[in-house]
């Protein structure tokens, strides 16, 4: 082992001094402990640990869902939105010290039959026929990349940035990518996210009744989140 009083000449000895010697010591004997295990990985990993993730979750009661799709009704000269709302959103978004998702830890899903319009009788239809809700009661939406967010984050301001993932609905799922900005309240990230597609991407049927004559091929999707980081 090294001796008590080679310790204390190396802890007041400057680098070119340890150097030296290093240079007299010569190659550590049977007994010693060799030089290197002084810088060895293992007592310096402390040092390069990486930061631990950053983990949000939904505060449902102060979160929103929505779909809006253009459709015309009989009756009127001008096209309408049909927007149906729901609070019923679960998940949790995590990412580590680079900005990178945690897919396995990321996931959000939304109740379809908690969905509500301003008129009953599509929404019964959006139920039994569109989303048959029955069998596929949840959307579910995994990210897997985000674009453009800054790291670390600022404790205060408006960010920008895309959400990347795979979103099922019913049985079918696709890459969608969201345009989303989030507002920084310290603990809380206040977020706006939308996205867009066709019936046909996810094999959903246009609604048919009697009251509306056409439908835009275009359903577009709006989230209102409140994310509250958590440990």
């Amino acid at each position: 082992m090294m001796s008590r009083a080679l310790k204390v000449v190396l802890s007041s000895a400057g680098l070119g001094g340890i150097v030296s010697l290093l240079a007299l010591v010569g190659p550590a004997g049977p007994g010693d402990q060799p030089a290197s295990a002084w810088l060895s990985p293992a007592r310096t990993a402390y040092a390069q640990s990486p930061a631990a993730p950053i983990r949000y979750r939904v505060v449902a009661e102060r979160s929103e869902a929505r779909y809006l799709v253009r459709e015309q009704l009989a009756g009127l000269s001008f096209p309408n939105d049909a927007v149906g709302t729901t609070t019923a959103i679960e998940g949790s978004l995590a990412i580590d010290a680079r900005g990178r998702v945690l897919p396995g830890d990321s996931r959000f899903t939304i109740d379809l039959r908690m969905l509500r319009s301003d008129e009953a009788r599509r929404d019964n239809y959006l139920r039994r026929n569109t989303l048959e809700t029955d069998r596929y009661p949840h959307a579910v939406f995994v990210p897997s990349e985000v674009r453009g967010l800054p790291v670390p984050l600022p404790q205060t301001g408006t960010v920008s940035f895309d959400l990347v993932g795979d979103l099922t609905i019913r049985d079918a799922t696709r890459r969608v990518t969201w345009e989303a900005s989030a507002t920084i309240h310290g603990q809380d990230l206040s977020v706006q996210a939308r996205t867009a597609f066709r019936f046909a991407d996810f094999a959903l049927r246009v609604p048919r009744v009697s009251s509306v004559l056409s439908v835009e091929d275009n359903i577009r999707l709006e989230t209102d989140l409140l994310l509250r980081r958590i440990p």
